[in-house]
């Protein structure tokens, strides 16, 4: 290689050298960054990643970016926190979650994924950047290309939840709505991209945006004090995560950082828009795509880029997929928060429903060390849950009613309904 990196075709391997390219020439395939682990051996070593900066940073060696890139944003080096009480309750031992609801600067694991892209689009002199999106990523284009002095056009589905949009408008990015779903607003961004010679992170700079999830496979490793999960549990959108975590994992094994092993990997979709856990149940080699109809905005896409490489993943991984109702992910996302402290977005009620499934089914064993990855913070989606927590009348400031108030709570039974709890 001429550079530390460069792209290639994931079907047919023709090089590519680093350019603003997501598609190969030949057979029409999505291109992949190949990273030169042998140039990165001798950099790429636990001693120097922990004199590294607490960040996504610290793996640089193996991210593409140009050697002398200065980062600007802090993303990663988020908690993983191990999670007894969920464990308790869906009869796990030794189960961990990946909390990115925490991840700078705007509460979700596309922080990673935008600082490589964003990286990428100041060398290719790009000055005005953009993304279709279903919520994360639109905030975290805004938010980085604000630090990076970059103009930004966003194209959003018009459904999109009100807190996501403010979120996205607030960083002074022009902010797009579109009438349809994200496979028709990810159309028009390929159109858009091509017109304007503009920097799309999900379009033509797509190969490096998706190598920023490798940092998430790091962490991973090194929080566990550099040994790898059994099992790892990943939302599935687009489906790119698990791939790149996978390939995290195999890189630190070429690199000799930590023990050869095979990781299990499971996949979590909504039932309203599962078209990978679909192909992964029939075993079929394609996706099939379906039209968005769930409350998991972030993972509504249709039509997933990286389907078949996801599916691919899981079944060589000898893992599984499941997909979980509204109703399961509403009850969910109370479960994580009421048992570990975790507020998350309806992505991480779809994480965490199937967890406990995979559980249930028995596919995970208990003594099993598992990951879950949470993937965005709850304050994005509290749409999902109006209605379902009450404002109660407001008491005196008085002790007596105060008493009175205990008292009534103490006798009221604790309704159940299919799916989930009514408090």
């Amino acid at each position: 290689m001429a550079a530390a990196y460069e792209l290639r075709c994931r079907e047919c391997g023709k090089r590519f050298d680093n350019a603003p390219l997501s598609i190969c020439d030949e057979c029409f395939s999505p291109l992949e960054v190949i990273c030169d682990l042998e140039a990165a051996r001798g950099t790429f070593t636990r001693e120097a990643i922990a004199a590294g900066p607490s960040s996504m940073w610290r793996y640089k060696s193996l991210l593409p970016v140009p050697e002398d890139y200065k980062p600007v944003t802090p993303a990663g080096w988020t908690p993983l926190l191990p999670a007894p009480h969920l464990a308790e309750r869906i009869g796990a031992k030794n189960l961990y979650i990946k909390n990115d609801a925490v991840c700078m600067p705007t509460l979700s694991f596309k922080d990673r994924v935008v600082a490589v892209a964003l990286a990428n689009a100041q060398t290719f002199g790009f000055d005005t950047v953009g993304c279709s999106s279903t919520g994360n990523l639109a905030n975290a284009v805004a938010a980085g290309a604000a630090r990076h002095g970059l103009k930004t056009y966003i194209l959003v589905p018009s459904d999109l939840e009100p807190a996501k949009i403010l979120n996205t408008q607030v960083y002074g990015a022009t902010l797009v709505r579109i009438d349809g779903n994200y496979d028709h607003v990810n159309r028009l961004c390929s159109q858009i991209a091509d017109r304007y010679s503009w920097g799309f992170v999900n379009v033509n700079l797509r190969p490096y945006y998706a190598e920023g999830s490798k940092s998430v496979g790091f962490e991973i490793a090194e929080q566990l004090g550099w040994r790898l999960p059994d099992n790892v549990v990943c939302p599935m959108a687009g489906g790119s995560l698990i791939t790149k975590i996978r390939k995290a994992f195999k890189e630190l094994i070429a690199l000799g950082l930590v023990e050869e092993k095979e990781v299990r990997f499971f996949g979590a979709q909504a039932t309203g828009c599962s078209p990978i856990s679909t192909a992964v149940k029939n075993g079929a080699d394609h996706i099939e795509p379906q039209r968005p109809s769930t409350i998991a905005r972030s993972l509504a896409i249709g039509n997933p880029a990286d389907g078949v490489y996801a599916a691919r993943a899981i079944r060589q991984s000898g893992g599984w997929a499941e997909d979980v109702s509204d109703v399961e992910i509403v009850s969910a996302i109370q479960e994580l928060a009421e048992t570990e402290g975790i507020f998350t977005e309806t992505a991480g009620g779809v994480t965490t429903a199937v967890t406990a499934r995979l559980y249930a089914h028995g596919r995970i064993h208990p003594d099993d060390l598992t990951v879950t990855c949470i993937t965005g913070n709850g304050l994005k989606t509290t749409d999902a849950l109006a209605g379902v927590y009450d404002q109660e009348a407001a008491i005196r400031p008085r002790l007596t009613d105060f008493e009175a108030y205990i008292s009534q709570k103490n006798d009221e039974p604790e309704l159940v309904v299919e799916g989930a709890n009514v408090r």
